[in-house]
């Protein structure tokens, strides 16, 4: 990339770089105020706008606070904040000689922003308030900022938890694998665009107003996102509740016995035993009580142990297999979602382990998966051209090849009707597992095979509409956060309030520029550092 391709900010960062690797260590010295050099790399601000370097205008990991050992104050753990939206959770309480040795502390008015990957990519960043006793100690992996008088905690926050300052800060991450994270030293030689007091603050409320208005509006979309999912269940139940295509057999006078069909896939397996030389495996069939629980189905229909329509029920490796940077791919029950595999996070084996597993676990078009370990229940099926192997979290179902239509089993093992079976054949020890029995166990539905094809198409033709509904809504949703972004790469541009709301906040007795804020800080500094 040339020079003149690049923004201005991208080019302090090349410049900065150049200059400087970023320490490790908690400990930094002070910044000095920004060169000449510095500025002119940096985007242009509004006449009483000034850049400084964050730690000119905050304390960076400042000490932890003192009191009582028996002082209740707030403690939030990673997990109480959540991600990009500020909010915090602040059910829970320590007592601080609890927490004062192994934890971070804080107190109300710092900002608090998660340094190790993935939280910080995340966005968990919160600006504190209504702390208990004014106090809070957390994770350890929480950098702290706290802003002087003359910073508004909640503008710093708005900055902080921009994409773009966390897209950078991750290219500027040390550590090894899994445990990166954002140094100190860098964390405290951001660039930060101060603005008058009485800005910061109608930059902030304008915000906050904006963001009220774009959180409705996704909020709505998603209330929307999950009424479809409770439809595509709705539409499942009556699927293989048989509702979908009572009418299409009221008009049928010549449908095929499903009791030919069991018979068929019965032989199919004798003779698949025959040629391995292997003992068939008995199954036993339902009985009259165990029917008599189940949901009453149309005359043509049948109830059937899973296991009885298979030609196998298995699950991937159960020994670790030895990854690699890259080969075969080795899926677990994180790549299997509802109707397809999510292949954004993978690992990879090489060739000879890839064929030592599949030759016990062998995926072919058409089989159907089953997450069974941590979420359990969730279903697809084999893609065209896909090679991979599994590890134990995933279970493999090969329906036999007499059945013909695999997506008929694939939408009733996703219906509610299964998966409430599923859910009681969970057990859960550490995390929920769904072990091969009861799978193999499982009550199913089978039916004519026109009946199969005229089920999958009254579902698709619904689905292919819900489909279509959410893609529109996940494109709303990409737009409404590239109008937060928008909005906030207005607001620390000085762009974001109009002449009025300028006018007015000009107008503040308080009101003086950056460059006097500056000096104010730098004097409070002074003063707290002599104490």
């Amino acid at each position: 990339m040339e020079k003149s391709d690049l923004t201005k900010m991208e080019r302090w960062e090349v410049s900065r770089k150049q200059g400087k690797k970023f320490s490790k260590s908690k400990k930094f010295k002070e910044s000095q105020p920004l060169t000449e050099e510095q500025l002119e790399k940096l985007p242009n601000l509004p006449k009483d706008w000034k850049w400084v370097f964050h730690s000119e205008i905050a304390i960076i990991n400042p000490p932890k606070p003192n009191g009582d050992e028996s002082l209740e104050i707030s403690f939030l753990p990673m997990p109480a904040v959540e991600e990009e939206t500020g909010r915090y959770s602040l059910s829970e309480t320590r007592k601080l000689g609890e927490v004062r040795k192994g934890y971070t502390g804080f107190i109300e008015g710092d900002v608090i922003f998660a340094k190790i990957t993935p939280c910080m990519e995340n966005g968990k960043v919160a600006y504190l308030e209504k702390l208990v006793n004014g106090i809070g100690f957390g994770s350890t992996e929480f950098h702290v900022s706290r802003p002087t008088s003359s910073v508004f905690g909640k503008y710093l926050f708005h900055y902080l938890v921009r994409q773009t300052f966390r897209k950078e800060a991750k290219r500027n991450m040390t550590g090894s694998a899994g445990q990166l994270r954002v140094p100190s030293s860098y964390f405290a030689e951001q660039p930060f665009p101060l603005a008058p007091l009485p800005e910061q603050r109608a930059i902030v409320s304008k915000i906050e107003q904006l963001f009220s208005e774009l959180d409705n509006g996704i909020a709505n979309l998603k209330l929307a996102q999950k009424q479809l999912k409770v439809y595509r269940q709705a539409v499942l139940k009556k699927a293989f509740e048989g509702e979908l295509t009572k009418k299409w057999r009221e008009q049928q006078t010549d449908l095929p016995y499903v009791g030919g069909l069991l018979e068929q896939i019965k032989k199919e397996r004798e003779e698949a035993a025959t040629d391995s030389g292997k003992k068939l495996k008995k199954i036993k069939s339902l009985t009259k009580d165990e029917l008599t629980k189940l949901t009453k189905l149309p005359d043509e229909w049948k109830w059937v142990k899973l296991d009885e329509i298979c030609n196998k029920i298995t699950d991937g490796e159960h020994v670790t297999p030895k990854r690699t940077e890259s080969g075969y791919l080795l899926l677990s029950a994180r790549n299997i979602q509802n109707g397809y595999l999510d292949l954004k996070s993978v690992d990879y084996v090489p060739k000879h382990e890839y064929l030592r597993i599949r030759n016990r676990c062998n995926p072919e078009e058409g089989d159907i998966l089953i997450s069974c370990s941590g979420s359990v229940g969730r279903i697809c099926s084999v893609p065209k051209n896909s090679e991979f192997v599994m590890v134990r979290s995933v279970a493999l179902v090969k329906i036999s090849s007499k059945l013909k239509l695999n997506r008929f089993f694939e939408y009733q093992l996703q219906s509610p009707l299964l998966q409430s079976q599923i859910e009681k054949g969970k057990k859960a020890t550490a995390q929920a597992n769904l072990f091969l029995g009861p799978i193999s166990n499982l009550k199913v539905i089978i039916c004519s095979l026109p009946e199969q094809r005229a089920i999958v198409q009254e579902i698709e033709t619904r689905f292919s509409v819900c489909d279509k509904i959410e893609q529109d809504i996940e494109m709303n949703l990409e737009k409404a956060e590239a109008l937060r972004q928008s909005i906030l790469k207005k607001a620390f541009e000085g762009k974001l309030l109009n002449e009025k709301e300028l006018a007015e906040v000009r107008g503040t007795e308080n009101w003086e520029p950056a460059e006097v804020l500056l000096e104010r800080i730098k004097a409070e500094k002074a003063k707290n550092r002599k104490k």
